[in-house]
């Protein structure tokens, strides 16, 4: 989740209220502060509420919450007189794009800091990274009007962001490091998204980057953000930069787009920062929440949370939910935010109804054990994500997917004895917040691997484990995997810990066999086949060097992973 560095005295002089009083009250707001230092604290928000990354939205939420400057905030915008025109040419590589102006700033180098990090938050979060949605922001005095957002030859050349010398977009994208890092989002494109200004000067080559003559600095006072992507979403991220902006003095202004006559549904002028109105009822939220709460106290609290509320007959409200906010859905996301606004200290803990008698869980009972035997052969536990990358799972790895029919999967398995695995085995994510998480893991070693990569300048030896779930086929599997890494590790030293486990785990019949695994040194690896049914339940041995190298280690590694 996104942790936002806050100073102290940009926090004071935006809200106008003590340091001490915000440190005391902003865990209230459901944010978690992670550290304190002497002149800033670094605080975790969830990527629910991009309002909130970045010290200017953050500021504005304090002043509603403490009650300084509660309710709704309207932000006046004005016409610039700017016009933005889409061309045909786009539509079919990156078709959304909205655009706005923000005039009068005064920015010194902590609120470029803050606008730099906000931008890279959103491209993170609702962005996709930078698949969904990508902004720019300009200096709008470098740049002249009327602006062109089209499609041309990957050819085209201009100074990109950080360089100096002409590059073409081609060229970006196998040089340039935020090419080759985000190439991939227009890969099998024939053309490239560009904005030109009227004398056919670049201002961005999105979502990659953008040219370095319109580079944001202390002495700009006029911005133009524009926000290209494939879905609507790119409106609230210009609503979020355009009201963070208008936190620290600027004029909000609007651009006029002018899309090709066959373009259904794109906004004519933004940005729109008119409120959407949603209906409560009192009645809900007290049922909910679990306090007794009047339609007046609920209007409080929807305005420490800068809401604007209108009490109606029947026992409802009208609420009115500010366009920067992305994450009120459905009537349940306000009450959540009255109740935040209420407070959560306040609400009284009440014993449940029905009294159950609880008992610890099987699998529980299993890893409880598991941890036990694995701490007494001198290893630490660790937990990581069960979200990983084929990349992780597979390349690094050294292991392949096959295209099997199951009769000939498990005759493999037993031939073999290896861990190659069907492709509809494998669990994919539908859509994947970053190219790290495109997938729910099918082996924990990776995971492993990559905590001894984390941990290099750590003293040897290191020893971890964990016990956790698997997903294969759409069904999840509890397996215990460990390594041990130090300048000594062999065969020995892993089978040794495999004998005890499997002693202990009661599966001390099961059949030890050559392994053809990948992941693992030939001639130094093993796997073991259940007795009764020859199922393959497990592998140990050598990393193999390429492994090893791969998650960037120095020393030796031995490992094991075991259904338990």
């Amino acid at each position: 989740m996104p942790v936002i560095r806050l100073f102290y005295d940009d926090l004071e002089e935006l809200t106008g209220v003590s340091i001490e009083k915000i440190k005391e009250r902003l865990p209230l707001m459901c944010a978690d502060v992670e550290r304190m230092e002497a002149e800033y604290m670094d605080v975790e928000f969830f990527p629910n509420r991009p309002d909130l990354f970045s010290v200017e939205g953050v500021s504005r939420a304090l002043k509603q919450f403490l009650d300084v400057e509660p309710g709704l905030v309207t932000y006046e915008v004005e016409k610039s007189g700017i016009e933005m025109v889409v061309e045909a040419s786009v539509l079919e590589v990156r078709p959304y794009i909205v655009s706005g102006v923000v005039k009068n700033l005064q920015l010194d180098s902590s609120a470029i800091e803050s606008l730099m990090l906000l931008q890279e938050y959103l491209h993170r979060g609702i962005g996709r990274n930078r698949e969904k949605v990508s902004v720019g922001v300009h200096d709008l005095a470098k740049v002249k009007p009327p602006f062109r957002y089209l499609a041309v030859d990957p050819g085209f050349s201009f100074v990109p962001l950080d360089y100096e010398e002409e590059m073409t977009m081609d060229e970006i994208l196998e040089k340039h490091p935020k090419g080759m890092a985000f190439r991939y989002i227009l890969e099998g494109k024939a053309k490239y998204p560009l904005i030109l200004d009227s004398e056919g000067k670049t201002l961005s080559f999105p979502p990659i980057i953008n040219a370095e003559r319109t580079r944001v600095t202390e002495s700009t006072e006029d911005i133009l953000i524009e926000v290209t992507g494939l879905n609507e979403n790119v409106s609230f991220a210009l609503n979020v930069i355009a009201c963070a902006l208008a936190e620290r003095g600027g004029q909000i202004q609007s651009v006029v787009l002018r899309s090709p006559d066959d373009r259904k549904g794109v906004e004519k002028e933004t940005p729109r920062l008119e409120p959407e109105a949603m209906e409560i009822s009192v009645k809900e939220v007290n049922s909910l929440i679990g306090v007794d709460l009047s339609a007046e106290e609920c209007k409080k609290c929807c305005a420490r949370m800068g809401l604007g509320a209108e009490v109606k007959p029947g026992g409802t409200m009208e609420v009115k939910i500010p366009a920067y906010r992305f994450d009120i859905l459905h009537p349940w996301d306000i009450i959540e935010d009255v109740a935040i606004g209420y407070g959560y200290d306040r609400i009284k803990p009440e014993l449940p109804g029905t009294m159950v008698i609880g008992e610890v869980h099987p699998i529980e009972e299993k890893k409880r054990t598991v941890r036990e035997i694995m701490t007494g052969l001198g290893y630490f536990e660790v937990l990581t994500f069960t979200l990983t990358s084929e990349r992780k799972q597979f390349e690094l790895m050294r292991q392949t997917l096959k295209k099997f029919d199951q009769q000939t999967f498990k005759k493999s398995l037993i031939k073999n004895a290896s861990r190659s695995l069907r492709k509809s085995d494998i669990v994919k994510v539908a859509s994947p917040i970053s190219t790290e998480h495109t997938m729910l893991r099918c082996s924990i070693l990776p995971n492993l691997l990559e905590i001894l990569s984390l941990n290099k300048h750590r003293d040897l030896p290191q020893r971890i484990f964990e016990v956790g779930p698997v997903v294969l086929n759409f069904k999840e599997k509890y397996r215990l995997a460990a390594v041990s890494t130090h300048a000594n590790a062999n065969f020995a030293e892993v089978k040794s810990a495999v004998d005890a486990v499997l002693k202990e785990l009661g599966l001390e019949d099961a059949e030890i066999v050559d392994s053809e695994d990948g992941a693992f040194l030939e001639g130094r690896r093993a796997s073991i086949l259940r007795i009764k049914d020859g199922e393959h339940i497990g592998v140990f041995g050598e990393l193999h060097p390429e492994v090893i190298l791969n998650f960037a280690l120095s020393y030796p590694v031995v490992g094991f992973e075991v259904d338990i």
